[in-house]
């Protein structure tokens, strides 16, 4: 049995030179990366980029084409039944039983745990309380909303208080309220040295709860560094961020072929973000709009956040992945 080392400088798990084929598709391609003990990991990239893959060979549900796995230094790549105490394991859908209860899942859970009536009982009437779902404890599963659902799931998740927790897209397609509760309990966990590995689209939900990040797009893992260092990266971009009035047309085109050390894109109807490494000269950039019968109301400098560190490093425009959001869409 692998034993949790309870040091902050510890590993917890390690991946070295992943790699998953399907058929003629590589899904994740020569993967590096460790996750300390106590920390919350963040696993960024658009839908298709790998992190469902990643996350299914990290927890046994599918086969490495190549590399090795390591769970607190013991290499696990070929029988991960040897590290299953130690994992939690929460997938992008549910994996909870229609017809059974909440009560009555938690329990079952516990139980694939070998962990005594009493006990899993106990411990799921408090999971039940601290998701607030203690009202519906004897409905059917069946019947719960798709935010009620998901804590459940979760709860499941950490039913036998497991030192790794992985998350795959915890919050996507659930109600605020449901999705502030859940990135709380993240932190909780980690207060309590919970090892945390996530997976998201959600940009902003991995800048508020991650210490260190990786971007993967398209099976390659393009950067992984602390949130400060990835930002620090950028720091020499200027971002203007322009609320306009009378604008009816979507101007990024002409703007950005008079303007093109900028790139130019369009927030909404009245809000237009400009990113250069220049410093921004506002007075011809007004000059331009109001030639058009656009006024500017208001011109801000951003800061940069972990947003712009992703398009910088990916390519990849926010739209793509606010339409991904909105899709509620899985990684491969």
């Amino acid at each position: 049995m692998i034993t949790k080392m309870n040091d902050p400088g510890t590993v917890a798990i390690e991946a070295c030179g992943l790699t998953k084929r399907f058929a003629d598709v590589l899904a994740v391609d020569r993967v590096d990366f460790d996750v300390r003990e106590g920390e919350v990991f963040g696993f960024l990239g658009p839908n298709g980029a790998g992190k469902t893959t990643t996350i299914n060979m990290l927890t046994g549900l599918a086969r490495p084409t190549a590399g090795t796995i390591r769970y607190f230094g013991r290499d696990v790549t070929q029988n991960r039944k040897k590290a299953q105490h130690l994992m939690g394991v929460v997938p992008d859908e549910s994996n909870l039983y229609p017809e059974l209860t909440g009560h009555e899942n938690l329990c079952f859970c516990a139980s694939l745990y070998g962990m005594r009536k009493r006990e899993r009982e106990d411990r799921a009437r408090r999971l039940l309380d601290l998701f607030d779902l203690a009202d519906a404890a004897g409905r059917k599963f069946a019947v719960y909303s798709k935010g009620m659902k998901r804590k459940l799931v979760i709860a499941a998740g950490i039913i036998h208080n497991p030192p790794i927790l992985f998350l795959d897209e915890p919050t996507t397609g659930i109600d605020v309220p449901s999705a502030r509760q859940i990135r709380q309990m993240l932190a909780d966990l980690k207060s309590q040295g919970t090892t945390i590995f996530l997976t998201t689209h959600y940009i902003e939900e991995a800048e508020r709860l991650c210490e260190r990040i990786a971007f993967i797009v398209d099976g390659k893992l393009v950067k992984l560094d602390t949130l400060n260092n990835l930002v620090r990266d950028i720091q020499n971009q200027h971002v203007v961020e322009f609320t306009l009035s009378g604008c009816d047309t979507d101007l990024t085109g002409p703007l950005q072929n008079a303007f093109s050390d900028g790139t130019f894109e369009r927030i909404s109807d009245t809000v237009l973000r400009m990113r250069t490494d220049q410093p921004v000269h506002l007075a011809p950039l007004v000059r331009f709009l109001e030639d058009r019968s656009v006024d500017v109301t208001e011109a801000r400098i951003i800061r940069p956040s972990l947003e712009d560190v992703f398009v910088a490093v990916t390519g990849i425009e926010l739209e793509r992945m606010r339409s991904e959001k909105d899709k509620g869409g899985r990684g491969r």
